[in-house]
């Protein structure tokens, strides 16, 4: 009879060896994913950055031409 909580306990613990070895894929997974979000977010942040001079340069690029033309307003 000592024999079948033995096995018992034992059978308890491949259980939880199995569940931790899903939970430890899992997280190995997320880590991945969210690495990846991290590398996107940051390309996304150049963009925006780039874009953004490119349009401060557009604007300074109309004040001239308005002034030639006598668009502007004073």
């Amino acid at each position: 009879m000592a024999r079948e909580p033995e096995n018992l306990v034992l059978e308890i613990l491949r259980r939880i060896d199995r569940r931790l070895e899903n939970v430890e894929h899992d997280t190995r997974d997320i880590k991945e994913r969210l690495g990846s979000l991290e590398q996107k977010i940051s390309l996304v942040s150049h963009d925006i950055a780039r874009i953004d001079g490119r349009l401060d340069r557009m604007e300074q690029r109309i004040e001239r031409i308005e002034k030639r033309l006598d668009l502007a307003d004073a």
